[in-house]
């Protein structure tokens, strides 16, 4: 009999919109899971009675991910994503942050990942206040005078950030130009992880289009999908890339920055 591989490490995603997490990581979150390792993905747009919940709902089903974690916050440009909500660019900083610190503490995830700096290739503002939030949060959860109502202090491993490399962006970054997106990748050298999620395409693919009503649409990312040759297709998805920010201390100690 062949043992069983042991768990990946468990992961937690941190995403703006419902499809966020197919796209960008969808790959490693079934490759995770696959191994027997718990995966979750808290979304911080859209709310939990709106249209797209019972798609994010299906779509991490198929990723073999827990249930939908939504935080309501309205998205930037779409209004009835949550009805009379507030939008997640005009919540308090504060609140966003511990409202992610109580999902860290509560999950206890190894891993955190998250949009870059950038926000992805084309900058969408709820991916950049996003990863500005996972970031304090994530510090703020292994702090214990910080947010105490939230739970017991929790540190994960590393912060991994959703990115694509220069040289990562080909067909994709002329798809996007073509429906009028901006196209923002960083440096190859800033890429710690590339993740070859081949094995998991048909589980990511069939993630991203449980986003039906993106799907349908012509703009979203989605939906420039559906439109594509399968073998077009698979060869934009078939790559993670990842850049990694260490949390937990390294053995030992420095006694200077410059060591």
């Amino acid at each position: 009999m062949t043992a069983r591989p042991a768990p990946a490490p468990s992961v937690l995603g941190v995403f703006a919109h419902p499809d966020d997490e197919s796209l960008l990581a969808g790959g490693t979150l079934a490759r995770h899971a696959a191994t027997g390792a718990h995966t979750a993905v808290v979304t911080t747009t859209w709310a939990p009675d709106s249209h797209r919940a019972p798609e994010l709902a299906e779509a991490l089903r198929i990723l073999g991910a827990a249930e939908p974690r939504m935080l309501g916050y309205a998205d930037a440009h779409v209004p009835r994503s949550a009805p009379g909500r507030t939008r997640l660019l005009d919540a308090p900083p504060d609140e966003v942050v511990a409202r992610l610190v109580r999902h860290v503490r509560e999950l206890r995830p190894d891993v955190v990942i998250t949009h870059d700096g950038y926000g992805q290739l084309t900058g969408h503002p709820d991916h950049v206040r996003t990863h500005r939030a996972t970031l304090l949060a994530v510090h703020a959860a292994g702090l214990e005078h910080l947010h105490p109502e939230a739970g017991e202090p929790w540190r994960p491993g590393a912060l991994y950030l959703a990115t694509h490399p220069h040289s990562g962006v080909g067909e994709l970054g002329a798809l996007l130009r073509g429906v009028g997106k901006t196209v923002r990748s960083v440096p190859d050298e800033h890429v710690t992880a590339t993740v070859d999620v081949r094995p998991w395409l048909d589980r990511k693919w069939s993630a991203i289009a449980a986003h039906r009503s993106e799907a349908e649409r012509e703009r979203p990312l989605p939906g420039i999908l559906s439109r594509l040759p399968a073998e077009t297709r698979d060869r934009i998805l078939a790559t993670e890339w990842y850049t990694r920010l260490a949390l937990r201390p390294t053995p030992g100690h420095e006694d200077s920055l410059t060591a």
